[in-house]
């Protein structure tokens, strides 16, 4: 089936361009939340911010990522505190995976006919995927112990400040650690800035099937109580999920002291659908851990251990079997019901679409040698007075 792939800075302009036309100010930066006091059945909640000032609401939702303050104090966690060599954090384990991302402006042979690749190899694997206007995001993950610290930690826009080697070439790190790999992978790589080159150590936690997500007049949605591995593309994807139906339970809401069983509703609605996405998320990196190795082939002598036989066995069932049935379970959630002819008709005008903007972001970088960098992040854009996409001149 098509799959449409959307930056995410990209996504979350155009939802905060929808919100400043309700609200103008509806947003506030720099400012985050510290705690909460929630008051009882319809009497709402306190909300502690950062520089000491107290907000009053109806309810709170606590969307403020993996390393959630929220979380912290619903759960009684301490923010980021590290356990056993950092394996574990504020109640998080260490995937076993450390990631660099990148992002460049290049048109491959298939562009247009392949949106996501993945390249795997023993312990690594690499990913590439088309998020429009000629741009390709690449991640390229390893089995390395939590804290091997080669580039800055934040996603688009950060300051990087933080390089372990500020004279090292990343690029050409993550090249030597692909040594023998297609030459797909390296013309990605040689295509990328190594400055813009970011990486993260990777946590994620089990459902909280014994939990509830919500404490009186207070919720958590998104990576503050399911955060999950990056494998399936899930973790933005559930959020909005939780976003949807946690708007479509509160509608229901005629009175305030409605609102705590509301919030314990939503909870119910979600956990299942989210606990499968997780494990589903988990499963499929531990395999690439655990069980993956240099396929075995006849006509070479790379891949000869156990690990590589059934690697080469797992291929057909991984492509006619696995991943068809996670795929159908991921993509057939249509809360609002059968959507009709309606994919179709966005399938033909985004590829159309998708064609005109890419041509024309190619044509630029070949007549002003311009190559695109990563966006700036959510905040780094509501910041700015217009949002444009970071370029730089070669």
């Amino acid at each position: 089936p098509y799959t449409g792939v959307i930056d995410r800075p990209d996504l979350q302009e155009i939802l905060i361009d929808e919100c400043r036309k309700i609200k103008p100010d509806f947003i506030s930066n720099g400012n985050p939340v510290t705690g909460y006091v929630s008051k009882g059945k319809g009497n709402g909640v306190t909300v502690n911010l950062a520089d000491g000032s107290e907000v009053e609401a109806d309810i709170l939702v606590g969307s403020d990522g993996i390393w959630s303050a929220v979380r912290a104090q619903m759960y009684g966690e301490e923010i980021k505190k590290s356990e056993k060599a950092a394996l574990k954090r504020q109640g998080c384990k260490y995937s076993g995976y450390t990631v660099f991302a990148g992002e460049t402006l290049l048109k491959t042979d298939d562009y247009y006919e392949t949106g996501y690749k993945v390249y795997i190899g023993p312990k690594r694997y690499f990913v590439t995927s088309d998020v429009g206007d000629g741009r390709i995001q690449w991640y390229a993950f390893f089995a390395l112990p939590p804290g091997t610290k080669k580039a800055p930690s934040g996603w688009g826009g950060t300051e990087r400040t933080d390089q372990a080697d500020p004279g090292e070439n990343l690029v050409d790190y993550i090249k030597s650690l692909h040594e023998g790999w297609s030459d797909e992978v390296m013309t990605v790589l040689d295509s990328t800035p190594p400055e813009s080159v970011e990486q993260r150590d990777l946590y994620d936690r089990s459902p909280e099937l014994l939990r509830s997500w919500a404490d009186g007049n207070v919720v958590l949605i998104g990576d503050a109580v399911h955060p999950m591995m990056p494998n399936l593309g899930q973790g933005g994807c559930q959020a909005i999920e939780d976003a949807f139906v946690l708007s479509e339970t509160l509608e229901l809401v005629k009175s305030a002291d409605k609102l705590e069983g509301a919030l314990q509703d939503f909870y119910k609605k979600r956990i299942v659908r989210v606990s499968i996405v997780q494990f589903l998320s988990r499963l499929a990196s531990d395999l690439i851990i655990n069980a993956f190795d240099t396929p075995w082939s006849p006509h070479d002598d790379l891949g000869k251990t156990w690990k590589s036989y059934l690697t080469f066995f797992w291929k057909p069932l991984l492509q006619y079997a696995i991943f068809p049935g996670q795929f159908a379970y991921l993509y057939s959630y249509h809360p609002t019901g059968n959507m009709g002819d309606l994919p179709a008709a966005l399938q033909a005008k985004w590829k159309k679409q998708h064609e005109e903007d890419a041509e024309k972001a190619f044509a630029a970088a070949s007549e002003d040698g311009y190559q695109a960098v990563a966006a700036p992040s959510f905040f780094k854009i509501a910041e700015q007075p217009e949002t444009v996409m970071a370029m730089k001149k070669n």
